[in-house]
């Protein structure tokens, strides 16, 4: 099987996984979505509204701002793979809890490992969490760290969430500044 397939084959374990939190609530599963040989992977938390009904992640409001950060760095979404840590909507967009986010761990770590990327940019706590664990973001954000995850050595660029800035403007120079730190490291 080449890569493409593999993800294929994952993706299909993930939909048949009938334990997976969130499952039976949600519309879709929101998977994940780019080239399979990215130079960067985009880790959010989970879907969204919008997300749920397409099953591509980061389309709604969070999407549009990350799209845009995304463009301002010389990329295009197309250029860059965006997933998540849960790949289902939790119900009324609540928090995953830590056992919600260790059922989908072995499907997500497989994709991670399939895809082999050059940069891994967390956006929020919950993914930030996965990779360095007991970090806190308004500590991270932006700070490259060079790290040996089962085996691959990768760059993680902690960031705030898109959708921070929704609810804080203050933090869009913030964002757009870590992001140059992305293209510092292409």
């Amino acid at each position: 099987m080449n890569k493409k397939q593999k993800l294929e084959h994952l993706k299909q374990k993930v939909e048949g996984d009938p334990d997976l939190p969130f499952k039976a609530e949600a519309t879709t599963l929101v998977f994940g979505e780019g080239p399979i040989n990215p130079k960067v992977l985009f880790i959010g938390e989970a879907p969204g509204k919008n997300e749920d009904l397409t099953g591509r992640p980061f389309i709604g409001s969070a999407g549009k701002i990350l799209e845009e950060l995304i463009n301002s760095i010389g990329l295009t979404r197309q250029d860059v793979y965006i997933t998540s840590v849960i790949q289902y909507r939790p119900p009324k967009n609540r928090d995953p809890k830590p056992q919600e986010i260790a059922a989908f761990q072995p499907y997500v770590d497989k994709q991670i490992k399939l895809l082999n990327p050059k940069i891994i940019v967390t956006l929020g706590r919950f993914s930030l969490a996965k990779f360095l664990p007991n970090s806190k973001i308004a500590e991270q954000h932006g700070k490259p760290t060079q790290i040996n995850w089962q085996g691959l050595y990768l760059t993680i660029i902690p960031m705030y969430h898109p959708a921070a800035i929704i609810y804080n403007q203050k933090l869009k120079q913030t964002l757009k500044d870590d992001f140059q730190i992305v293209k510092e490291y292409l």
